[in-house]
């Protein structure tokens, strides 16, 4: 197996083989419509936004699909599932497992699950039912896909939670403010080119600022303004690297009428000037 594709109607799903020969096709540019899911072995090599991953054991990352990821060139081997969200978006049930879930935007910024050798087998026997499925020609194909994709979210979900710290399901409290954290990251997710104080979030959430930064500090080391302030200054780094726009104009997408008071928030928060941003990782890949 090296590539295989199936769509239903606007319903899309694909797993490739991580090789040296196809990494030219399982680019950002290439898969950008596509939530994925990569499953890297020991010794993979990968980067997401601005993180570097070099896995000391096998793992699986969850990116959405304004993520930027570049696959290691040399010594990276795994799969990567990718669908749209018409195939699979849980939206009103579940809503933990959905394309919006805990794995994909969460206080936590951590997108990587670590798996040890009996949960890489688990996983791994999953993608490989996957790929059979691929060939099947059954009428039902489709929603066993379906079915497949999801267990793989439920288990890296329970995994995900149990090496984060993450409240036990069994508590009904913790469950609920599980989901409140999740749907502070959802809001910010939705609205960090409009909102960038925390007052406006509180009140999306009828807290007081006050209430929402003790409710977030019991499962993260942020605060709500450093999770908004993260997330604007990742897509302001995202814009000047991978677009031609120019600071003003980013500025002015990100919500910033002043291009000054964005220049004075991006080299506060960055401790570098947008310009020397984008020019010290046009030199050498890297951020500074």
């Amino acid at each position: 197996m090296t590539s295989q594709f199936k769509q239903f109607s606007f319903k899309k799903i694909g797993l490739s083989t991580i090789t040296a020969g196809m990494l030219d096709q399982l680019t950002q540019q290439n898969l950008r419509e596509f939530i994925k899911v990569i499953f890297l072995r020991k010794g993979s090599r990968i980067q997401i936004d601005f993180k570097q991953y070099e896995l000391a054991q096998d793992a699986i990352f969850f990116i959405t699909e304004g993520q930027y990821y570049q696959l290691g060139e040399t010594g990276t081997d795994g799969l990567l599932l990718y669908y749209n969200r018409d195939f699979y978006c849980v939206a009103l049930h579940d809503k933990e497992v959905s394309c919006d879930g805990i794995l994909f935007h969460n206080v936590y910024d951590i997108p990587v699950v670590y798996l040890d050798e009996e949960r890489s087998a688990q996983i791994q026997s999953y993608l490989k039912e996957i790929a059979s499925e691929f060939n099947a020609e059954d009428t039902t194909a489709e929603e066993m896909l379906r079915i497949l994709l999801k267990q793989i979210i439920i288990r890296s979900t329970r995994i995900w939670k149990e090496a984060n710290q993450a409240p036990a399901p069994e508590s009904g409290d913790s469950k609920q403010e599980m989901e409140f954290a999740r749907k502070f990251s959802q809001l910010v997710e939705w609205n960090y080119t409009t909102k960038h104080g925390v007052a406006e979030y509180a009140e999306l959430l009828n807290l007081t600022p006050k209430a929402l930064h003790k409710r977030i500090a019991r499962y993260s080391t942020q605060t709500p303004n450093d999770i908004i302030k993260n997330r604007i200054l990742l897509e302001a780094k995202r814009l000047l690297v991978h677009t031609s726009l120019t600071v003003k104009e980013i500025g002015y997408k990100l919500g910033y009428d002043d291009p000054a008071y964005f220049v004075r928030f991006f080299t506060n928060q960055a401790s570098v000037s947008p310009q020397h941003f984008r020019k010290d990782y046009q030199l050498t890949g890297e951020v500074s």
